[in-house]
């Protein structure tokens, strides 16, 4: 999710003509004395009060693509959310069916991923070899084959590698999606010992299958 903040600038014109008043005093005034460097220093400071009174900061606004509070993971997030991009845009550049479809999977795999690493950023260095290697590469390979796709090129190995990336596709889609179920397999450890210790509970209360039943049997 994207969010704006402030940036503020620091006008350098004052600092400009805090400067210029040393190249002025230098050539009218005999710095080499005290009396001279002080009064040199005192106009210097002067003029860049006034000026910075004259010429205040300057506030953008700037759109962050992500703010998870680490620098490193919302980095890595810029990049993976710049990545489909791409691969949306060649999914409607590519007409094969097939491949397209495989695309899509790949794109919707790393949409789960992004939220998944934007909710939990602690988890970005399981994404790091998906983010900087496997996406990129990913995309790199698709750009190409819709290169040669849309300058009509023919000849062997034009034909070998539009037949090596509609073969290996979809091997590249499960891949991510395989990714993105990976980001679950500590969820899934804790949710299976949760309802292990719940189960243990309601059992010691007498609360499931066959001991409830017999518990309203004999009542």
């Amino acid at each position: 999710m994207s969010r704006w903040v402030e940036k503020r600038t620091r006008p350098v014109l004052p600092v400009y003509f805090a400067g210029a008043v040393w190249l002025l005093a230098g050539l009218v005034l005999p710095l080499y004395r005290l009396w001279a460097l002080a009064v040199t220093a005192a106009a210097s400071a002067a003029v860049w009060l006034i000026a910075r009174r004259l010429c205040p900061d300057r506030i953008t606004r700037v759109e962050m693509p992500f703010m998870t509070g680490r620098e490193d993971a919302d980095e890595m997030l810029g990049s993976v959310q710049q990545k489909l991009a791409d691969l949306h845009r060649l999914d409607e550049a590519i007409p094969d069916t097939a491949l397209s479809a495989a695309i899509r999977r790949m794109e919707a795999a790393g949409r789960g991923i992004l939220a998944e690493v934007e909710a939990h950023p602690e988890k970005a260095p399981q994404i790091r070899r998906f983010a900087n290697y496997y996406l990129p590469d990913a995309v790199r390979i698709l750009e190409l084959y819709a290169r040669l796709e849309g300058q009509d090129v023919q000849g062997g190995n034009a034909a070998s590698v539009r037949r090596e990336v509609e073969t290996n596709a979809a091997s590249i889609a499960t891949a991510f999606e395989n990714q993105l179920d990976s980001l679950f397999a500590a969820d899934a450890l804790d949710l299976s010992a949760d309802l292990e210790v719940l189960n243990g509970m309601l059992r010691g209360q007498g609360l499931t299958g066959s001991e409830f039943a017999n518990r309203s049997q004999d009542k």
